[in-house]
């Protein structure tokens, strides 16, 4: 079957792209990543387990061993394809990937990997899960500020595991703020205290399923925040030169818990009521539920 594939990949004829069919190569990687784990979600019957993407240009795929099937996308002409097992030797062609991605979000559907709950993940994340390890990436671009610096959280579970889960993350080196430099005497500068407590932080996680206990979250993003600084242009002292940007690499390991609320985490999550608290001061105050 791998043989099959890679004589389909080496005899595709090579596409010249023109005008709206240009596409970037992070959009593709992207969303590549969201439909897959759609599909793994969705048809688990077809790809019953999460499988890591590989690459072989022009090819993004993932393979089944349990079915025998491949899934995945040419770069050349943005399409998905499936080959092997129901679908035989010869790559059918699904969809292009815009539609596709059209109408999983129209749809509300599930484009989480096992270990993330990723339907709040700002649009250019791409996530990638092998074993215990995460690895997300923005693919060298700059995407837009999330609310929050938890790039992972546990997806929603049925029932309560008794596992409580302090993630704490730290940088690999140093935050790079770009476009903005604040050059008052005796006033620290707040934009890379902002990018420090960022990328340096501690959140809690009650029901925790055992497999993702032990998780490591590698980050290398990009984030924009032009936004976020227009309001500093033309204060004296501070110099901005949009685009505004700020690079992060930050590992996060996971620490099994007795108890959550006896931490110094910053937040806290329960992953069957929904319910969120925030460290004010030492005493950690439930800000509701997201059910």
């Amino acid at each position: 079957m791998k043989q099959s594939i890679k004589k389909f990949i080496l005899s595709t004829c090579t596409v010249t792209l023109m005008g709206s069919a240009h596409f970037a190569s992070a959009d593709i990687n992207s969303d590549t990543e969201t439909l897959l784990n759609w599909a793994e979600n969705t048809y688990r019957d077809l790809f019953p387990s999460h499988q890591v993407t590989q690459s072989l240009d022009p090819w993004l795929y993932r393979f089944y061993p349990e079915t025998g099937i491949y899934a995945g996308v040419n770069r050349g002409d943005n399409s998905a394809y499936v080959l092997g097992g129901p679908y035989g030797s010869t790559p059918t062609r699904i969809a292009g990937v815009p539609e596709l991605i059209t109408q999983i979000i129209d749809s509300g559907g599930n484009t989480s990997i096992p270990a993330c709950d990723t339907s709040g993940a700002p649009a250019g994340l791409t996530y990638t899960q092998s074993g215990n390890v995460v690895n997300i990436s923005t693919g060298g671009a700059c995407v837009a500020l999330p609310e929050n610096n938890n790039f992972c959280s546990t997806p929603q579970q049925p029932t309560e595991t008794g596992i409580s889960v302090l993630t704490t993350s730290t940088t690999n080196s140093p935050s790079r703020i770009n476009g903005i430099s604040i050059d008052i005497p005796g006033v620290p500068n707040p934009i890379q205290s902002f990018a420090n407590g960022f990328s340096d932080s501690k959140h809690c996680t009650v029901h925790v399923p055992a497999d993702t206990a032990n998780l490591i979250i590698n980050s290398d993003v990009c984030f924009d925040m032009t936004a976020q600084t227009s309001g500093f242009e033309g204060i004296p002292g501070i110099t901005v030169t949009p685009p505004v940007t700020m690079n992060l690499n930050t590992t996060s390991t996971n620490v099994v818990v007795a108890d959550c609320f006896t931490t110094d985490a910053a937040s806290i999550y329960n992953t069957v009521t929904g319910e969120f608290w925030i460290n004010d001061e030492g005493t950690f105050v439930s800000q509701g539920s997201s059910r």
